[in-house]
């Protein structure tokens, strides 16, 4: 087991609830990460993420470093970008700042758990009628600051056919063949990962159980 890993189920074994939701895990009465998106339920403990989805995984998208102007004089921080997936139809982003890189990712990967949302997959590309959850069953965008990142199905083989930073995102959250298309300040990590998020969050407008199971 790696130090990390250890250290994540130490932290499960001290964990105490605070919320409903968090006991309920805890006590082994919700299983499951769809039964809490089911009953439309609030994730405000990251342990419960942990728990539920205890195969997920992070990637760090962008670090930057911040600084601020303030009446005792400039004060610096680091701000990281963080994206974490099961590679199967669930996806979280999230920031973090923090005086240290490596505190501003561990926020940032704390938000990301906070911020796992469900997405939608199917063969949606008039090229492809192969009936696999490799892309997105239909077209869907996402805006964040002054950019629009716009997804269209892909056929299969296809691959990733978008900006770094996007195709990190679409990785973690399971999907193989897509095509893409953006507008805005395309160049700005925060706003770049986050459109994208969101345009994945909007292939789970129409969703069913079955469509999870996928």
């Amino acid at each position: 087991m790696s130090n990390r890993r250890r250290e994540r189920q130490e932290a499960l074994d001290r964990w105490v609830p605070k919320t409903n939701l968090g006991r309920m895990v805890r006590e082994g009465m919700i299983s499951s990460i769809y039964e809490v998106f089911e009953e439309g339920l609030r994730i405000k403990e990251v342990e419960i993420i942990d728990i539920l989805v205890p195969d997920l995984r992070d990637e760090v998208i962008d670090i930057n470093l911040v600084q601020k102007q303030t009446d005792a004089g400039e004060r610096s921080r680091f701000r990281a970008i963080v994206a974490v997936g099961n590679g199967d139809g669930l996806i979280g982003l999230g920031a973090g700042k923090a005086p240290r890189v490596r505190n501003a990712i561990e926020k940032g990967i704390r938000e990301a758990k906070l911020n796992v949302y469900p997405i939608r997959r199917g063969c949606g590309s008039w090229e492809c009628d192969c009936g696999e959850p490799h892309t997105i069953p239909f077209k869907v965008s996402g805006k964040s600051g002054s950019v629009v990142v716009t997804l269209i199905p892909g056929a299969k083989g296809l691959g990733l056919v978008a900006g770094e930073k996007a195709r990190t995102v679409l990785t973690l959250a399971g999907v193989k063949d897509v095509w893409s298309k953006s507008i805005g300040a395309t160049k700005t990590a925060t706003s770049f990962s986050f459109a994208t998020f969101e345009a994945l969050k909007n292939t789970a407008k129409v969703m069913t159980p079955q469509d999870w199971a996928m």
